[in-house]
This record gives C-alpha cells, sequence and structure tokens, in this order.
C-alpha cells in the first residue's frame, strides 16, 4: 500500500510535465494564407459590385419610359420594401437565422426615437432616387451621387459629430466643383431630375449621419436583415402617403385606359428587381463584414465607372468630353477622401497598439512583485559578507 501511495504523485508528476512540454512545444495555427485572403475579399467586392450594378441597370429599365416604361417610383419601391420586409420577417422570426439585438433591446420608444426618423429619410432617399431614373442618364446619376462624400462631411460637422479641418473642405470643394463642371457638360440635362437626386443625396446623407447618432451611439448594431426588420415596414409605411396621394390616382386612370397594361406590372420582372434589392443588403452586410466599410467606398468608385461605361456604350446615353474632365475632378477627389479616411484609420490603429503595449501585463506586475522579495533576500547575506 506504500509503495502504491509513493508512485502515484510520481505518475502524477511525469504526466503534468509531459501535458506541459508537449503544450510548450505544441505549434500554433498556420496563419491564413494571403493569396487566399487577397481573393476572398475581391470575390465579396465582386459580388457586391455586380448586385449593385444589376439593382441600378434594372431600376432604370423598369422605370424608363424608352425601355419597360412602367414610371411609377414610388410603386416600384413599395414593392422593394413589403418583399424585403416580409422576406426578413422569415429569417428573423420563422427561420431564425438571425436574432434581433437585445443589447439594448428593442422598446417601442427605441424605435420611435431611432428607427422612424432613419426609415422616413430611407423612404425618402429610395422614392427621390428611383424617381431621377425617369429624367436623367445612368451616368449622370453616378456623376451626382459623387456629391455623398460632401453631404456627409457638412452635416457631421454641422451636427458636431466630426471636426472642422481645412483641408477636408477643400476636398469637398474639389468634388463639388467637379460635378458642377459634369453637370455643364451635360447633353441631357434635366432640372428636375437633378433636384431630385440632389434629394435623394441630402435624405440619404443625413439618414447615414443619425444612423451614427441615434443607434450606433446607443451601442445598437444591425445587420441588414435586421435592418430591413425594422426599417422597412416603417419605409413602407410613409411610402403610403406621397403613393396614396401622388401616384394611385395614376394607376387608377392607366388601369382605366387600359386594364391589361402598365397598371398590371409583371410578377417575374417585379420579383426578380426586388430579388436583387434584398441580396444587395446581404451583399453589403458580406462586404462590409469580412473587409470594411472604406472598401465597400472604393469598390463604389470602380462601380460607378462600371456603370458609366455601360450607360455610354449599351444603353447610348451621351457622355461628353466635359462630363468626363469633370467626374475625372470628382473622382481624384473621392479618391483622396478615400486616402485620408484610410491613414485615419491606420493612424488610429497605431495609437490604439501603442496604448495596448503601454499598459503592462498582469503576468509582468506578478514576475516583478516575485523578483522583489529574492533581491531583498538576495542582498541581505552580502551585507553581512562586507
Amino acid at each position: 500500500m506504500g509503495a502504491g501511495d509513493d508512485t502515484a504523485p510520481a505518475k502524477a508528476s511525469m504526466e503534468v510535465s509531459s501535458s506541459s512540454t508537449a503544450s510548450s512545444t505544441a505549434q500554433p495555427p498556420p496563419p491564413p494564407s494571403v493569396l487566399r485572403s487577397v481573393l476572398v475579399s475581391y470575390a465579396y467586392v465582386g459580388i457586391w459590385i455586380s448586385l449593385s450594378f444589376s439593382v441600378i441597370v434594372y431600376n432604370k429599365y423598369i422605370l424608363d419610359p424608352k425601355m419597360y416604361g412602367w414610371p411609377f417610383p414610388i410603386s416600384l419601391t413599395m414593392i422593394h420594401m413589403a418583399f424585403c420586409a416580409a422576406l426578413a420577417f422569415v429569417l428573423v422570426r420563422v427561420l431564425r437565422v438571425v436574432s434581433v439585438p437585445t443589447s439594448p433591446p428593442m422598446t417601442p420608444r427605441l424605435y420611435g426615437a431611432s428607427v422612424v426618423p432613419i426609415g422616413a429619410l430611407y423612404a425618402l432617399s429610395l422614392w427621390f432616387s428611383n424617381s431621377a431614373y425617369i429624367y436623367l442618364s445612368v451616368s449622370f446619376i453616378q456623376m451626382l451621387k459623387a456629391l455623398m462624400p460632401v453631404a456627409v462631411y457638412s452635416l457631421a460637422v454641422a451636427l458636431r459629430t466630426d471636426s472642422f479641418r481645412r483641408a477636408s473642405m477643400l476636398n469637398m470643394l474639389a468634388i463639388s466643383a467637379g460635378v458642377a463642371v459634369a453637370a455643364a457638360g451635360e447633353a441631357r440635362f434635366d432640372a428636375f431630375g437633378v433636384t431630385l437626386q440632389l434629394a435623394a443625396v441630402a435624405a440619404e446623407a443625413t439618414r447615414l449621419v443619425l444612423i451614427q447618432i441615434l443607434l450606433t451611439s446607443r451601442g445598437m448594431s444591425l445587420n441588414p436583415i435586421t435592418s430591413l426588420y425594422y426599417i422597412a415596414p416603417c419605409c413602407l409605411a410613409f411610402l403610403t402617403v406621397p403613393w396614396y396621394a401622388v401616384e394611385l390616382p395614376r394607376l387608377r386612370a392607366a388601369a382605366a385606359a387600359s386594364p391589361a397594361g402598365m397598371a398590371r406590372p409583371d410578377v417575374f420582372v417585379f420579383g426578380t428587381n426586388s430579388l436583387c434589392a434584398f441580396a444587395l443588403n446581404l451583399a453589403v452586410f458580406l462586404l462590409v463584414g469580412k473587409t470594411s466599410a472604406l472598401t465597400m467606398n472604393v469598390a463604389g468608385v470602380v462601380k460607378d465607372w462600371l456603370l458609366i461605361a455601360f450607360s455610354w456604350t449599351v444603353i447610348k446615353d451621351t457622355v461628353t468630353p466635359v462630363n468626363l474632365a469633370g467626374y475625372g475632378i470628382a473622382f481624384l477627389g473621392v479618391a483622396y477622401y478615400n486616402h485620408a479616411k484610410l491613414q485615419g484609420l491606420k493612424a488610429k490603429e497605431a495609437e490604439r497598439k501603442a496604448a495596448a503595449m503601454a499598459v503592462p501585463k498582469p503576468d509582468d506586475a506578478e514576475a516583478a512583485t516575485r523578483l522583489l522579495p529574492e533581491k531583498d533576500a538576495g542582498g541581505a547575506p552580502g551585507d553581512h559578507k562586507n
């Protein structure tokens, strides 16, 4: 019995030492392949560009009187919102693919104070931007969308969520000047269409700033599915008011004049169009989640050039040299804006790493406390020797 008691601790100590040796010699998992990471990022970018490209061209095809000829932008937007709201409800409540945020929970007060204003602005943005396709070419609309950084930065400074910087304001003025030159050279300039697109840019910029103020500041993070789950029904409700006043009488008149005509949209066309719009929201989630919002901004510039080329070569929209020169100036301004944001993000990351390195780790503190008694204990015999 005594011998057995003696060998048990020895065996246990051998197992501990062997396990510690194995853990110390275990190799860390190999880092992911750089080439694979780059290819995956480019795949997400390609998916987003393809879907965004498809939705824009598809909307233009449906709304343009010279193509499909269904000039009811509010109705089209309502179809999108109804489809997205229904599909988001199924994914959240039935299939439970994603869960609703619980920290903080979405209370009626939070919904009314945060989601309702964002939903109203989203409804205005979609209504105005879809309406602009009736009056303007795809290429010119993309040139006007270059004003988005100008609107976002100006609102952020006005609402004090960003600080005024002289270099940034000069950059915004350069973008504005480029868009103005592009507008001056537009062959199919329509003042009402330009007003609609500028109103869409203003509404979208306000929505983005309010998302940061009303949701992000409260610690709430919504992915595109939960965003549509909350915002799409609200957006649909807001669109009902202008639809009832503006488009419902026109739809009734069109139905009376031609019961089988344009008042009855094609199920396949509008179904696939709505599916593309929903897939685009998921692509935004994948792109931003797997890369960054800055990557989406840079990819958006590439998408705009592709749309301008498509509008020029396939749709046969007129693109003048003055158009291209003006948008080239705006493009350089947007590129510098993205570069400045990238440098700012790198600087913040470097500051964060430096702060993390400066904070002493708990292990280091414990080691220091262990060394102090040893040093004192080692010094006492020396004193006796002297």
